[in-house]
């Protein structure tokens, strides 16, 4: 069956079962898996994801383990953080919002025992559609880590997207993405951030495509980043991807303008869930927000629709209904339905 000319797919995570945080095990959390897939197969997602659901991490919740289930495993990272660590940190943080770094850099970064191929094999054994797998990209590692040992940011990046690049081209998914959520609040960083993720974008698989999100960051319904996208179009221009996977829906209308300025050979990924409202759209909400991009960027100008971000902050009732509505919206606009 051929796919529709605008696909729809998810960010990544999801809420995770309040049944697998109360007995978390192997068994169960690949049953939540499976339910988590389904769900989105049920729906009639194009591109499903897993749900991230083996990375929540209770004691950060404030990034849900996207940062915590990387850098920890790996070597020259260590968890423990001391008193004037801790205080260095604080008063110095790229990421304001957290009191503490996920480690501290203390040698040169290695994979240690990171095995990102073991949670894509598992989700793409439950999968019937195909699978995008999400890996959190080097700048907004480097952002959050307290570097004692590279004392360059862009540096620390490169050493960190060397480890991701390595994993990434053993994964077998149909699309790789790669998630920054730091990013957009710090523009002026863009041309060492696009060089360091071009270097894991280039490591994906032939047979699969390469994404990159970005957002402007989510917690408890407050976005993180101020900024606008004008401001990251020439990172957005250098990238090294099939596509972009874009917060729309929670940024001004008039903002969408700035896309005619996106690089021809990369697809537009648009946001047209609010995943900051509880409110559930209709699918004539959604199609109005299709309808509206390709009147303003051209027919074929938008490849993929989903939400703004990852739904691990809702509740799975309001997940689900965002899912559904999502795809009859898409298929409102196609006339599919």
């Amino acid at each position: 069956m051929k796919a529709p000319r605008i696909r729809t797919t998810v960010v990544g995570s999801y809420p995770v079962p309040e049944w697998l945080a109360a007995a978390p095990s192997e068994q169960a959390l690949v049953d939540a898996t499976r339910v988590v897939i389904a769900t989105q197969e049920q729906a009639g997602i194009d591109l499903v994801c897993d749900g991230e659901l083996y990375r929540f991490d209770a004691s950060h919740p404030e990034t849900n383990g996207m940062i915590e289930y990387f850098t920890r495993p790996m070597s020259g990272i260590r968890s423990e953080i001391g008193f004037s660590e801790w205080l260095d940190y604080s008063r110095a943080s790229g990421m304001r919002f957290r009191t503490r770094p996920p480690g501290v850099v203390t040698g040169p970064i290695g994979a240690g025992a990171l095995n990102l191929p073991i949670p894509c094999a598992r989700a793409k054994g439950l999968a019937s559609r195909p699978l995008k797998f999400t890996v959190t990209g080097p700048h907004m590692l480097a952002k959050t880590l307290h570097d004692r040992h590279y004392r360059d940011p862009a540096k620390l990046a490169h050493a960190l997207a060397a480890v991701l690049a390595d994993q990434v081209k053993h994964l077998d998914a149909d699309v790789v993405q790669l998630d920054e959520a730091n990013l957009p609040g710090h523009p002026e960083e863009w041309k060492w951030a696009a060089a360091a993720i071009n270097k894991v974008l280039r490591a994906v698989p032939k047979k699969a495509k390469a994404a990159v999100h970005l957002c402007f960051g989510n917690y408890g319904g407050q976005t993180v980043q101020k900024g606008d996208w004008a401001k990251l179009m020439d990172y957005l221009n250098a990238l090294q991807a099939d596509h972009v996977v874009l917060e729309c829906a929670h940024r001004p209308p008039e903002e969408l303008a700035v896309f005619r300025g996106l690089r021809r050979g990369i697809g537009l990924g648009l946001g047209v869930v609010d995943i900051k409202r509880t409110e559930i759209e209709s699918p004539d909400a959604v199609a109005r927000a299709i309808e509206r991009a390709e009147k303003l960027l051209g027919r074929g100008r938008v490849t993929y629709v989903h939400p703004d971000c990852g739904f691990w902050m809702l509740k799975r009732n309001i997940a689900d209904g965002k899912i559904r509505a999502l795809v009859k919206g898409r298929d409102l606009y196609l006339g599919l339905r």
